[in-house]
Order: C-alpha cells, then structure tokens, then sequence
C-alpha cells in the first residue's frame, strides 16, 4: 500500500521544481528583505525591466482589440503590474503557493487573475499571448518540453533568456533550481533539439548586457502558426 503511495507521489510530482523555488523565496536566495517576496534582480533593476515594459506596451497596445495574456512565472509580479493595464485580460501564474496568495491580496484588477500552477504538470490558462520572462532557464530539458509543446495553444509567445554572449551550444541539460544553462556556458533555444519548436515568425525585440553580470538578457517574439 505504501509502495503504491509513493508511486502515486511521484506520478503528480516528477521534478523538484516547486520545492526548490518554494526554498528561493523561503531562504531569500535572490535577495530581498525577511517581510516579502522578491523575484531577483531580472525583476527589479531599472536597466532590465524599463526596456522590457516599453517593449512590451508597444506591442499589446499594438491591438484593435487587447489581447488575453497569460504570465507564466510571474514572480513577485513586480513586472506584470505595469501590463495588466494593457490587456483584455492577464492571467498570471506561478509555482509558488504562498507567493500566489501573496500576490492576490497586494494586486487587484478586474481583469487580473492569479493561479498556482506547475506549468509542466498542469494544463496551461487560455490566451492569445504567452509572457516567458526568465523561467524556462531554470528548468531541465524534459520540463522545457512539456511547456514547449504547449505553446502551440497561442498566437504569440514572448520568451526571455538569460544566455551567453557569442557563440555557444545550446540546451544543455540542468537539474532544476540549481542555477541556470548560463554556468556550462549554454543557454536555451526552443528552436533548436531537442525541443525542435516550429515557429511563423521570429523577432529579437530586447538584448540587454548588464556591467558585472556575465551574459545577455534576451527577449524574443514568436508568432506561432
């Protein structure tokens, strides 16, 4: 019976994802202070978020009619916040339980709605554009998969990617929450094996290099078939 139990467990819960993020905010190992939840310097210093909200205003402010995004990894959804506001509606969602309920409780629109969701695991949220910013690149490969072959769900899909400068070989394999592709001198690239994912269109819309950080903070549009 016992065995069966475990087998069961295993099943719902095949990564270590959501513990090891639990333990990020729980431990305060992307900073911040003891009385909050704070996603890291990709979500807070000015030269990373600025560029990317203006680019993400022009794009959704681009539609006749706004679309229905989903947010997926929002964080301390200090980046979402400024968005919401542009949009039909915005799903945000992260793994994370307490940070969910946090963030419902701090942030409240008509249109915003917050789930708790392992994105590899459970069915995604409907939409017309799908917001990556800095998640994948903590997740092994099989996890990348399991999303990548989800995405085909939407029209857009903006991805975000912490990845080296130059040349380099893409979508080495990691153990997830610990640490990105960036330490083994990869980085991710969905278009590429094993994850193989067919696009209509592809765009570079930001590439931000911070002084004293190594690599380049990309983000890409695609427009799905």
């Amino acid at each position: 019976m016992k065995k069966k139990e475990n087998e069961t467990k295993r099943i719902k819960k095949p990564w270590p994802t959501k513990d090891a993020m639990e333990q990020v905010y729980e431990m305060k190992l992307w900073g911040g202070n003891k009385s909050d939840f704070y996603s890291g310097v990709g979500s807070h210093h000015p030269d990373i978020i600025n560029p990317y909200i203006d680019v993400l205003t022009s794009f959704l402010t681009s539609f006749k009619k706004p679309l229905t995004v989903c947010d997926l990894g929002c964080g301390d959804f200090n980046v979402g916040k400024e968005l919401v506001k542009h949009t039909n509606k915005y799903v945000a969602v992260d793994i994370v339980t307490d940070l969910i309920v946090r963030n419902k409780e701090k942030f409240k629109e008509e249109n915003l709605e917050f789930h708790c969701l392992d994105i590899a695991v459970d069915d995604l949220p409907s939409g017309d554009c799908v917001l990556l910013r800095q998640v994948l690149q903590h997740l092994s490969n099989a996890e990348v998969q399991s999303i990548v072959s989800k995405l085909t769900d939407f029209k857009y899909v903006i991805l975000t990617e912490h990845i080296p400068e130059g040349d380099f070989i893409p979508n080495k394999e990691i153990i997830s929450g610990q640490g990105i592709r960036l330490k083994k001198q990869s980085g991710l690239n969905i278009l590429a094996p094993p994850f193989n994912f067919k696009v209509k269109e592809e765009k570079q819309l930001l590439s931000i290099a911070l002084n004293g950080y190594k690599g380049i903070i990309v983000t890409t549009f695609y427009k799905i078939f």
